[in-house]
Parts: structure tokens; sequence; C-alpha cells
């Protein structure tokens, strides 16, 4: 027999490759009372590391508002629970895959995908939507046309193989990502509020079930690696990215929600980050308990694999769980019946250490409760960047209005950030359940809770939501947009937005600017959600995306959840019925400072971003809600990038794609009022401003809504007559009666539409890895 592999000594530089600092490691040595062997420093590595930790953000994490009365579970376990009414809850949440899809993007993005939904699952839900965000740089970027690909085939690949829609999400392109695009993703859930199971290893003496996917070599030190900023070595990482089987996923969710409809199981985590080393210690930390493992029972696919290996494998596919005593037979016979790995590989004990065996031999012995929730908190120092002030003023007088205002509106509604996004949608099975009501296209999607159940029935509406742009000129600013354009989604769909999820992804937080970008966006939230009553409920922090030294645009990407009572009532955002009137809520003001339209067609990204009254928020959303509750709204759209130019664009030709059925593209004549230049006041993103159609006779109602809940509102135009040719449907602006553009609808559609497709499709050297 041969002699088992010796441990390497721990050296300084064995440390700091493992990325503790020389004070995190005089910790380590405080915390055992000894100095660790190899298996314990790789367990302190990933425990403390930014991925697991949360070590740089968790001080300005503490200080958004998770309560509410609609919150039954907070920040903190797998996901976030709200009450929906009735006996019902929705779970959701949504996470960074970020470092592995730049390193590998169809893994990369499948496993972000595993990752959310066992998230879900794991806490007793049945997945029915997932949303994704996704940012990427220049499309001529090296590798951009291959990661860009990679992503949204990753994410087809393992969303349809397991069955759940992808209803929703956002892509979006800027130089900053060259080096480190972001893969955002959501997923919500529905389960009984009664039927919610937290990761906690309670009662000594109860044993810890194994199953799943056997253990590989596949994603060690992937913690750590999410935890790093790139260099040079990008491909040298591909070993740290894990591989997906959405089909075992399937197996596996079936049977978790099987196990979670009897009696026995005590408390379930699936093994994301770090594996088998942060499930075994966050259960026992969350309980004050202890656990005791001998990882010669863990399933492997690999011979050889070191105590060290299976314990920092983050194989895909797998769940722990503790289950009361005397009840394995019963849990391994569910198991089992899903064609699973399951053993028993522990059990639960009262010391608060977890001891990790091998074959009986001691290999790690660790306190729980230190590595899982007293890890090291930084307030790291924070400093305004120099360029701030400067960046955000915008002399108006050096910024030419065009002559050619239809020239401008056909450049951005073709842009990157404006075209259509059917050439990602529709490789995603979005109506899979038969419970999406509204698909992608429109400003959220709506997907009823009972599938197939017919109309009438109660429905939730999501979506994500995030300017970066805003957010590198006004960290603050840009995310208390961020917060209230995806909550003016939601309400635009006809849903009460009821409590949101984070993703926060910014560069390296060791930076001082980084990290006042960091914090001063994390108040922006704080101060939005609090005001709009959307308590932040569970959430992701990912930090060190930059390449080179050159950080990402902070992004902190925004997921908000609302509720609507009966389906029939959803709207979308597409102009409907001819002779239709347009109604425009809040306020136009000369706002340029952060657009598409600065930026495209000045190439200039400076000035502040636009203004922000929540209060006015408040009121536009409320009133929103109201009319579409007594049905006299025929469509709803938020007025956000590109401007009212191009939302009324969109009103005009999106309907044909979103509907999927030939409809034809419908024209409208505005007028719209003076007062601001004629670029700002068509492409201009002035907050808090949502397009509406109603019948003419409802007018007076909606009027009379609108005055009550004290919100702006003019009536701007119609819906045009659409002609048997399309060509004779047009979009015509004026404003006090002087035409500012008219362009064939047609041809809008056109160049919309095909600006995708056409960017994917050419050939270019950088496309490959």
């Amino acid at each position: 027999m041969s002699a088992a592999p010796r441990e390497p000594a721990i050296t300084p530089e064995l440390i700091r490759e493992h990325g503790l600092s020389e004070e995190e490691y005089a910790r380590c040595l405080e915390v055992l009372g000894r100095a660790p062997n190899y298996t314990e420093l790789g367990i302190f590595s990933a425990m403390w590391s930014e991925h697991c930790s949360y070590k740089s953000s968790k001080v300005h994490l503490r200080t958004l508002p998770t309560t509410g009365a609609r919150v039954v579970q907070g920040p903190g376990e797998n996901a976030g629970v709200i009450d929906i009414g009735g006996d019902d809850v929705a779970v959701f949440k949504m996470e960074s895959h970020n470092h592995p899809s730049f390193i590998e993007p169809v893994q990369g993005a499948a496993t972000g995908v595993g990752g959310i939904l066992r998230d879900i699952f794991t806490m007793g839900a049945r997945p029915i939507a997932s949303l994704n965000s996704l940012r990427f740089g220049q499309v001529d970027a090296p590798r951009m046309r291959y990661l860009i690909g990679g992503v949204v085939h990753g994410i087809s690949s393992y969303g349809n193989s397991i069955g759940v829609p992808t209803v929703g999400g956002e892509v979006s392109f800027h130089p900053s990502y060259d080096g480190n695009i972001l893969v955002n993703a959501f997923n919500l859930g529905v389960a009984k509020r009664d039927r919610i199971f937290l990761g906690k290893a309670e009662g000594p003496g109860n044993p810890i079930i194994y199953f799943g996917s056997r253990t590989g070599r596949d994603g060690i030190h992937g913690a750590t690696m999410a935890s790093d900023v790139f260099e040079s070595d990008k491909e040298a990482r591909r070993p740290t990215v894990q591989v997906g089987d959405p089909f075992t996923e399937k197996l596996l969710l079936e049977a978790c929600l099987e196990l979670m409809r009897t009696d026995f199981l005590v408390g379930i985590q699936d093994m994301g980050a770090a594996g088998l080393t942060c499930s075994t210690l966050e259960m026992a930390g969350r309980a004050g308990t202890g656990v005791v493992v001998d990882l010669a029972k863990v399933p492997r696919r690999e011979t050889g694999m070191t105590p060290y290996e299976v314990m920092l494998s983050e194989s895909q596919e797998r769940m722990l769980m503790v289950v009361r005593r005397g009840h394995e037979d019963r849990a391994m016979e569910i198991i089992r019946k899903w064609d699973l790995e399951a053993e028993v590989i522990g059990e639960v004990t009262s010391d608060g250490y977890a001891r990790i065996l091998d074959a009986g031999v001691k290999v790690a012995e660790v306190p729980a409760a230190p590595l899982s929730d007293a890890s090291p908190v930084y307030d790291r120092p924070r400093r305004e960047p120099a360029s701030f002030k400067q960046r955000r003023a915008l002399d108006l007088r050096s910024v030419p209005v065009p002559n050619d205002l239809a020239g401008v509106l056909d450049r951005l509604i073709a842009s990157p950030n404006l075209c259509s996004r059917e050439w990602v949608y529709r490789q995603y099975d979005h109506t899979v359940r038969a419970g999406t009501v509204v698909r992608p296209g429109s400003d959220a999607a709506v997907v009823r809770l009972v599938s197939g159940g017919g109309t009438g029935e109660k429905a939730l509406a999501m979506s994500t939501d995030c300017n970066p742009r805003f957010c590198q000129l006004d960290p603050y600013l840009g995310a208390a947009h961020a917060v209230a354009e995806s909550a003016r989604n939601v309400a635009c769909s006809g849903a009460r937005p009821l409590a949101a999820t984070d993703c926060l992804n910014f560069g390296n937080p060791e930076n001082p600017e980084i990290l006042w970008q960091l914090a001063r966006a994390v108040e922006g939230i704080g101060d939005a959600c609090r005001r709009l009553g959307t308590p932040i409920v569970s959430g992701n922090v990912s930090l060190y995306n930059e390449t080179d030294g050159r950080a990402i645009n902070p992004t902190p990407t925004i997921g908000m959840v609302g509720l609507m009572d009966d389906d029939r009532l959803a709207v979308t955002s597409w102009f409907k019925q001819e002779g239709d009137l347009i109604v425009l809520l809040g306020h136009t003001r000369e706002e340029i400072g952060g657009s598409e339209y600065l930026a495209l067609i000045h190439g200039r990204e400076e000035g502040a971003p636009p203004g922000l009254d929540l209060a006015l928020e408040m009121a536009v959303q409320e009133v929103t809600l109201q009319a579409i509750a007594k049905g006299i709204v025929r469509s709803a759209h938020d007025c956000s990038e590109g401007g009212l130019g191009v939302a009324l664009a969109e009103c005009c030709i999106v309907g044909a794609d979103a509907l999927g059925l030939g409809a034809p593209p419908r024209g409208a004549s505005v007028d719209l009022p003076g007062g601001v230049r004629e670029d700002a006041l068509l492409f201009g993103e002035s907050a808090s401003r949502i397009l509406l159609t109603i019948s003419e006779k409802d007018l007076p109602v909606f009027e009379a809504v609108a005055r009550a809940g004290r919100a702006p509102v003019r009536v701007i135009g119609r819906v045009g007559r659409s002609a048997r040719d399309e060509a004779g449907a047009a979009l015509e602006i004026r404003s006090g009666g002087t035409r500012l553009l008219s362009r064939p609808v047609a041809a809008l559609h056109g160049l919309w539409h095909s600006t995708f497709p056409s960017m994917m499709s050419m050939t270019s050297t950088t496309g490959q890895p």
C-alpha cells in the first residue's frame, strides 16, 4: 500500500497563496491555539475569503433595511423569503458568477444558474422563474463575442434542461467590462410558509447525510479565485471553474422537495462556494453546534483525493442534510429513488467543533462558529476620488444640440445598449411550466403562482436593473436609481413592489476609492429601499472585479419582486390600440448627464445623473398601480436609458417581437411641452417617468386618480393608425407644434431588431478563447 502523500509545510509563501494576510494568519493561530495543518489552512482560507465571509462589505451591509411586515426570512440564509398572502411565500435571491464566467463562459454561467437554483430549493421552494443581468465589454474586445455566446449558451443549456423558465433580465456593454464580465443570476421560487427549511445542523447525535453528485477535483479554490483580481493568468485558473449537470440537478431538486414533505428533516444546505467546508461549518455555526464528518465516506468520482481536496472541492449538484436520528433509512430510500448517491458521513455534536476524519483518522479540527460567523470584518479606508466633483460638472453650452434628431434616434435605437435582446432571450425557454404571463421584452416579467391554473390567479412580477454609468458618476445616486427603476418596472406591470435582492459588483476593496464607491452605493440602496418600502432580503457581494488594476464600473444590481392579485390585470409596455391617448406621468427636466445619448453621440461620460425625488417616484408608481387596478391602462412603459424618444419608439415596435405573432407595429403622434432644450427633451433620462396609454373615455377617471395621488400628468399624443403597408406607420414627435422628428416605425424596427444578430455574426479573430 502506498503511503499517504505528505502535506506541504506551512510557510509564509503558502499562507499568501491561500489569500490570508499576516494579521489573518495570526488570528488563525489565536482561534486554534496552535498552527494549522495544510487541510485546516485550506478551510480558513475558504471560509475567510471575501466571497464567503464578506469581510470588506459586512460593515456596510449591516446598514441596509432588511425587515418589514412582509419579510419572513432576511439575509443570512440561502435566500430571502417574503409573505405573498394566504400561506404562500416567495423565496428569491441573486448571485454572481463573474470570475468563473470570464475564465470559462459556458460552465461559469451554467453553474451560476445551478447554484442560484439550489439556493432556492434548499429553502423548500420550487423554482418558478429565473432572470439574469449580464455586463459585457466592447464587442470587438479580445474574446468578447466568445464570452457573450458562451454565457448565453451556458444559461440556456442549464435553465432549459432543468425546466425552469428564464423570463427576463438585462444585457449591457461598456469598455470597463473588457477584462471582467459580470454574470448575475436571479431565481424565484414559491413555498408554503410553514415549510421553509434552514441550513442548521441541530440536534446532537442526528446524522449528517451527503447526497447528490460525487465529489471530484473541479472547482477547488473557487471561492478564493472569486476573491482575487485577474492578471495575466486567466487560463491557468480554468480548473477552478466548476462543471454542471442540469439533469442531476433536476433529480436533486425533486428529491429535496420530497424530503421536505416528511417530518424528519432537520436542516439542509447546498454545497456551493467552498463545498463541504462551507456547508458543514455554516450549518454548525448557525445552530451553535459541532459536527464530526468522515471524508472516507464521501462518494468520489476521482481516486487519490486528499482530505484537502475533498473539503475544498466545489463539484456541483451536492447537498448536505441533517435528519432526526433513526430516520436515515427513510431519507436514503427517497434519495435513491431519484437515482442519486447518498451516504451518512457524520453526525451533529454539541461541543462547537468541526472534526474532520479520514477513515477514522483526524485530519482537521476547527471551531465552527469563529470560521462561519466570526470571520475578520474590516472597516477599510475609503476616499472620494479626486475626479468625482470634476466629472459630475457638465456645462450644457459645451454640448451642441444635433441638427438631425431623427438620425440621433436611429443611432440610439440601433446601439448595443438599447437594441433588441431577442437574440439572447430566444435561446431561453421562457414558457416551460405554463406559468409565464409576461415574457421577455416588457418592463418586468410576470409569472402566475399556479402553473397552468388559468386566469385570475395571483402572480409575481420581477425585474433586474442597474445603470452602471450613473453609478460611476455618482455611486449613491446611481444605486438609488437602480432601486427606483427596478420598482418602477415592476409597477408598470401592475404589481406592487414588495422587496428586493441585490448583487453588488465592484473592484478591489483594498483601494480606498473603490470602497468609497461600495459604501456610497449601499447608502443609496438603503435610503431608496426605506423610502419605497422594499427591504433587501437577500443578496451577494462580488469584489475584486478588475484586471491589471482596471476596475469595472460600480454595478450594484437590484432584483425587485412585486405582487399582483389577479394576473388578468398584467400590463405590458407596447402600444395596443389605435386612437388611444398617450399619457406621461412625471417631469422632464434638462438633464443629459450620464445619459446614453451623451455617451454615444458626443463621446462624453460625464455630468451628474438625473435627480431622484423619491416622493415623486412613489406618487408616479402609486398612480400607475391604481389606474391598472381599475382596468383602464392598456400599456405602461418606464422611461429610462435613451429617454423619452427611445421609450416612445420602443412602445411602437416592441410588441410585434414580444408577442411573436407578427403583430403590426403601431405609430404615434406626439406633441411634447417645451421649456427644455430639444436633445434633453427627447433623450435626457429624467427619473420617475412612465408612459401609459388609455382609452379617451377613461381620461377623466385617470386624471382623478393622478390628482388624488399628486402625480404630474400630461396627455402628449395618440397612438397612430397602423396602415396595411407597415411603412405607413410612423413615430412623429413635435414640441409646441414644431416637428422634431418623424421616422417610419418599420425602419426603426429594422434598426432595433438587426443590431444584435449582426453584431454576433461578425467574424473576428478576437472572437476565440
